[in-house]
């Protein structure tokens, strides 16, 4: 048995200069990445590279992944590697510690997914993924100050700053809702398409006092509408206290690879 495994990274498209990227790059283990060629559809390639059976094998692998500084390593690697792809051709990036026994089981995968392959990466060819992120923090609030004499007792004063309080902090979640209707009308003018993820909690959510995420989008841009998408969703927030929009990318379709199940009108495919 082979003490080395063939990790996956994305399908790519034929391009020019795609070669001479290829060759300089180092993955995951920091071992060489190589473009193989679909026998069905020569302009689709599967960047692959060899890594370690030890780590990689279906029960190694399950174990690997509870130790979070070795999967943040491989996530960090696979990612640079798909970037570096996309910055001169069109990528279907592929799942993290995608890996195949040996060669023959990569290029088999790659041809019996060749034609779909091929349509997608038509599809997405000219675009990018932006994230799109709406923050609540309802620390941010207006709090009420203290009250002069009214005349109410200590008990029903502090009621009422609570009430007081309560409806500051529903105002920002409101305002919140309308940045997130704000950026869907900025992102419709040049998107292709939106993908809905879960919005992040804990530490996934960003640094503390960072507020509550209430959005996490992903949109299909085309590279052309790119600044004006920038510019549309980062005005959302204006305005508006307690709220924030964040936009990162722009990045390869991580969200747009494979085709969405339900997708809504306007949505890519």
């Amino acid at each position: 048995m082979s003490d080395r495994v063939v990790y996956a990274y994305a399908v790519v498209r034929a391009a020019g200069g795609l070669d001479a990227v290829a060759g300089t790059l180092t993955g995951v283990d920091g071992t060489p990445v190589r473009l193989a060629p679909a026998a069905r559809e020569p302009s689709v390639l599967l960047a692959v590279g060899d890594v370690p059976a030890a780590d990689f094998r279906e029960e190694a692998l399950r174990r690997r992944l509870e130790e979070l500084e070795w999967l943040e390593t491989v996530a960090r690697a696979h990612h640079a590697v798909v970037e570096a792809l996309a910055a001169v051709t069109t990528v279907l990036p592929l799942r993290l510690a995608t890996v195949y026994v040996d060669d023959a089981g990569a290029r088999a995968a790659l041809d019996d997914g060749a034609p779909a392959f091929a349509e997608r990466l038509s599809l997405l060819a000219g675009h990018r993924e932006w994230g799109v992120k709406v923050y609540a923090d309802p620390s941010a609030a207006a709090v009420p100050a203290a009250p002069a004499e009214d005349g109410l007792s200590p008990g029903r004063s502090y009621l009422r700053q609570r009430r007081e309080q309560r409806s500051g902090r529903e105002e920002v979640y409101r305002d919140a809702a309308a940045a997130a209707a704000r950026v869907e009308e900025a992102a419709s003018r040049q998107a292709a398409g939106r993908a809905r993820h879960r919005v992040q909690q804990g530490t996934l959510a960003g640094p503390a006092g960072a507020g509550e995420n209430v959005v996490n989008d992903a949109y299909l841009v085309p590279d052309a509408g790119s600044d004006a998408f920038r510019a549309g969703v980062e005005a959302a927030a204006e305005g508006l206290a307690g709220v924030r929009v964040e936009v990162t990318g722009p990045w390869a379709p991580y969200s747009f690879a494979v085709p969405s199940e339900g997708a809504e009108d306007g949505q890519a495919p």
